[in-house]
C-alpha cells in the first residue's frame, strides 16, 4: 500500500446462519492495518449468536455496527443480509465513543461524547477540524432521542460536519440495536470521529420539493413526536384536507408520498408522518414543535435525484472510493412500491456505497426523514 493510498475492503453475506455470515464477511473485509471497520446486519439474525461470532472473528478491532431495515451492499440493496467495510490508510484515523442509557439522556451527555472523541483524536497527535475530519453517528432508532443527541454532539464538534442513521428493525419497529465493544446494545448511540487527508464530502439529498401548501402546528407534544392540531384543527383532518383526501384515506403510502418539510437556515428538511391516531392526532418520525410552519412536499424522480447527487460528489472529490450511506426506510419502501429498487441498488453499487436503511437520518444538527445522507471519500 502506497503511503497515502486508501485501501477499502467491502463485503456481504446472504447466509442466514449467523456464524457462517460473520465468517464470510470477515474473510471479505478483514485487513491487518484497518483504521475503521463497520457492519450492518439484518435484525432477523439471532443477535446473541451474531454478536459472539463478530467478537470472535474481529477480536481487538474497534468494530461498530447496527441492525437495519435493509442493507446497502456491494451487490446493491439487500434484505436479510450482513454487510460491511474496512478502511486502511496511513492517512486515516478513527476513534469511537458511546452514549449509554438514552432514556436518561441530557444534552451534556452528547457534548461530553463529542469532547471525548476530540480528545482521543488529539492523543493520536491529530488536530481535528472541519477541513480534515467528519463525525458519524449510529443511534438506537426507537430511542426517540435523536434530536437532542445529534444537536448536542454537533454543537460540541465545532466546525466538523456530522451525519448518521438510526438503527432499524425491518418493518417491525420492535427493537433496534447498536454494536460496539463486542456487544449489541439498546438505548445507545456510538459516535465515530474520522480524520483523513483524503478528500471527502458529507452530504444529504431528498427527492422532495416544497409546495405552496403551508400549515402551522398549533398544538403538539414534541417529546412524544405527536402533533395534535394544525391550523387550529385536528391535525389528521387538516393534513388530509391539505393533500385533498378524507382522513379515513390516510395510509403509510400517502404519508410517504406527501411528507412535510420545514425550512431552516435556507434549507428544507423532511419530517415524515408515521400514522394517524384515533383522536385524529398525527404521530411523526421526528419531534415537531408548536409554532413551526410545515409545508406539504411533492416528490420528484428519486433515481434522477440520486444520479445528480453522485455526479455532484464526483465533481467535488473525484471518483468516490467509498460512500458511507444512511437511507431512510420510507425511501426503501417507495423503491419497492415503484419497482425501482434494483435500479437504485445498482446506482448505489456503482458509486461504492455501503450502508443501511434507517429509521431516521442525521445531518449536522438535524434529525430528518426520507433523506439519503452520508460521506463520500475520494482518493488523493
Amino acid at each position: 500500500m502506497g503511503k497515502d493510498s486508501l485501501k477499502v475492503k467491502k463485503g456481504a453475506s446472504t447466509s442466514t446462519d449467523p456464524v457462517q455470515a460473520v465468517r464470510e464477511l470477515a474473510a471479505a473485509i478483514r485487513q491487518p492495518d484497518a483504521k475503521l471497520t463497520l457492519f450492518y446486519c439484518s435484525p432477523d439474525y439471532d443477535l446473541e449468536v451474531l454478536g459472539r461470532a463478530l467478537a470472535d472473528e474481529f477480536g481487538d478491532v474497534d468494530l461498530v455496527g447496527c441492525t437495519t431495515a435493509g442493507e446497502i451492499t456491494p451487490a446493491g440493496y439487500l434484505s436479510g443480509s450482513l454487510t460491511g467495510v474496512s478502511i486502511a490508510s496511513d492517512d486515516f484515523h478513527a476513534v469511537t465513543t458511546r452514549i449509554d442509557d438514552l432514556r436518561a439522556f441530557e444534552l451534556a451527555h452528547g457534548e461530553a461524547a463529542a469532547e471525548d472523541a476530540l480528545k482521543q483524536m488529539r492523543e493520536h497527535g491529530v488536530q481535528p477540524d472541519g477541513s480534515n475530519s467528519f463525525g458519524f453517528l449510529l443511534i438506537d432508532g426507537l430511542s426517540t432521542k435523536e434530536e437532542g443527541v445529534v444537536a448536542s454532539v454537533y454543537r460540541a464538534l465545532g466546525d466538523i460536519q456530522l451525519f448518521g442513521g438510526s438503527a432499524g428493525d425491518g418493518t417491525r419497529f420492535g427493537a433496534t440495536h447498536i454494536y460496539h465493544q463486542g456487544a449489541f446494545r439498546q438505548s445507545s448511540a456510538v459516535l465515530t470521529l474520522v480524520h483523513t487527508g483524503h478528500p471527502f464530502r458529507v452530504f444529504k439529498t431528498q427527492h422532495f420539493v416544497s409546495s405552496d401548501d403551508k400549515m402551522v402546528v398549533t398544538q403538539a407534544d414534541p417529546d412524544r413526536r405527536i402533533v395534535t392540531e394544525i391550523n387550529g384543527e385536528p391535525a389528521g383532518r387538516e393534513y388530509a384536507r391539505m393533500v385533498g383526501l378524507d382522513v379515513d384515506h390516510l395510509t403509510p403510502l400517502i404519508f410517504a408520498a406527501y411528507p412535510v418539510v420545514v425550512k431552516l437556515g435556507g434549507n428544507y428538511y423532511v419530517r415524515s408522518i408515521q400514522k394517524v391516531n384515533e383522536d385524529e392526532s398525527l404521530s411523526f418520525f421526528c419531534a415537531i414543535d408548536e409554532g413551526i410552519v410545515l409545508t406539504v412536499a411533492r416528490g420528484v424522480d428519486l433515481v434522477e435525484n440520486l444520479e445528480t447527487t453522485f455526479d455532484g460528489l464526483r465533481d467535488d472529490i473525484g471518483e468516490p472510493e467509498l460512500v458511507l450511506g444512511c437511507d431512510c426506510i420510507l425511501r426503501n419502501l417507495e423503491c419497492e412500491q415503484r419497482e425501482i429498487k434494483e435500479r437504485v441498488g445498482e446506482l448505489m453499487s456503482r458509486n461504492n456505497v455501503i450502508g443501511f436503511a434507517t429509521y431516521g437520518e442525521q445531518f449536522n444538527a438535524m434529525h430528518v426523514n426520507q433523506t439519503f445522507t452520508g460521506v463520500a471519500i475520494g482518493s488523493r
